[in-house]
């Protein structure tokens, strides 16, 4: 297995490949105007960072991002659980969270401004919608996806359904719960940022709508890069809380060609 210090060298340098030949495709193959460059770029970000504008906006954005990510992960996580060891209620429930799910979510963005204005709540409400039915689902077909025979098995042996519950079932959904969060936490960032183009006079999405109109692809580049990496980083904590939480799971050892034969 790769060291965690190769691995990160080898992104480091892949990275740094990307950023070169964005540079070199800038102004040679492709016009500036269309894609701006990793230097221009560099440039903003450092100006607005150095007068610290934008921090009022990623803030919002943030606030609105992990307001909405809890709330709707907790939800759905607590609801797929219930639910997937209600048969009876999920069946009754099914058809309505079907009908719902296939509500486009930018649809409802409007109408959450309509009702609860043009402040952050509205986007936290978009972005709880969002989180929610993905970790439900999530959660729903890992609980559903339990192995019935070795419960079974522990039954025989005289195991309560409460130690069941602890020592399979939910060390069971683990993978599938933090796969559902992994995927909600782009989208609750695209939740926020859809509500704030929508209507807002602050946030990142404010920020790269606003440069967007004064033709400014290096300040709407630069916004998006600052929403890239805001998702690296959490996509590495819920990696870290994943592999801690399924720190008894055996892994699978790579052998070289050499302890092979």
């Amino acid at each position: 297995m790769i060291s965690r210090g190769r691995l990160f060298l080898y992104r480091l340098l892949f990275g740094l490949l990307l950023l070169a030949l964005w540079e070199l495709t800038s102004g040679r193959l492709i016009d500036p105007f269309w894609i701006s460059s990793p230097s221009r770029v560099s440039v903003y970000l450092w100006q607005v960072i150095s007068d610290g504008s934008i921090f009022g906006h990623l803030a919002i954005t943030l606030y609105e991002t992990f307001t909405g990510f809890f709330i709707g992960a907790l939800a759905g996580i607590s609801s797929g659980f219930v639910l997937a060891r209600r048969e009876t209620l999920a069946q009754i429930l099914d058809p309505y969270i079907v009908a719902f799910n296939g509500i486009p979510r930018i649809a409802l963005a409007p109408l959450f401004i309509i009702w609860f204005g043009i402040g952050p709540n509205s986007k936290v409400i978009l972005v709880v919608i969002v989180v929610f039915f993905l970790t439900f689902f999530n959660t729903f077909s890992g609980v559903k996806g339990v192995d019935i025979e070795l419960k079974n098995i522990l039954r025989v042996m005289g195991a309560s359904e409460r130690q069941i519950l602890f020592k399979v079932t939910i060390p069971s959904t683990i993978p599938w719960v933090t796969t559902g969060l992994k995927i909600s936490v782009p989208y609750a960032l695209v939740g926020a940022v859809v509500g704030e183009f929508i209507a807002a006079s602050k946030g990142l999405g404010y920020l790269i709508n606003y440069n967007t109109s004064l033709f400014s692809t290096t300040g709407a580049l630069g916004g998006i890069l600052v929403l890239a990496l805001v998702v690296v980083l959490c996509n590495e904590v819920i990696n870290r809380a994943e592999a801690y939480l399924l720190r008894w799971r055996p892994r699978e050892e790579v052998r070289t060609e050499r302890e092979l034969f």
